[in-house]
């Protein structure tokens, strides 16, 4: 991915961001990955990285899911429709379809007459690497 959306100009930092996405599995909070980008030497401030998750969320190319205190954390995503298994304990997410959470959403919509209707679903357990810890 090396393009923040449509409008959005490429920068230095914007494009640090990407790469630091492309390379981490799971889901980081925009602190995370500023400590990450800082590490590498990127020279990058706070702000800058809220933005650039913002744009990127803007543009459908990063999953967003907020923690129980409302905290956000970022993952890049596929352009498809998809929900989320996530790890508690090491961040972990995998991608998962699922046609009867589909289904049953649609269901739903029609049984109390609601249209256009989208739906976010994420899965939180522990991931058989930290469950064998």
């Amino acid at each position: 991915m090396t393009s923040i959306g449509v409008g959005a100009r490429s920068t230095r930092q914007r494009e640090a961001l990407v790469h630091v996405l492309d390379e981490v599995d799971g889901f980081r909070t925009a602190q995370q990955l500023h400590a990450m980008l800082v590490e590498r030497g990127d020279k990058v401030g706070i702000a800058t990285v809220y933005r650039a998750l913002q744009l990127l969320a803007d543009a459908d190319l990063v999953d967003i899911i907020h923690s129980e205190d409302g905290e956000a954390s970022y993952r890049r995503c596929s352009a498809r429709h998809h929900h989320h298994l996530i790890c508690r304990e090491c961040g972990r997410a995998v991608e998962a379809q699922s046609p009867a959470v589909e289904t049953w959403v649609d269901a739903m919509a029609a049984e109390h007459g609601f249209s256009d209707v989208s739906h976010d679903l994420e899965i939180f357990g522990t991931c058989a690497d930290c469950s064998s810890r």
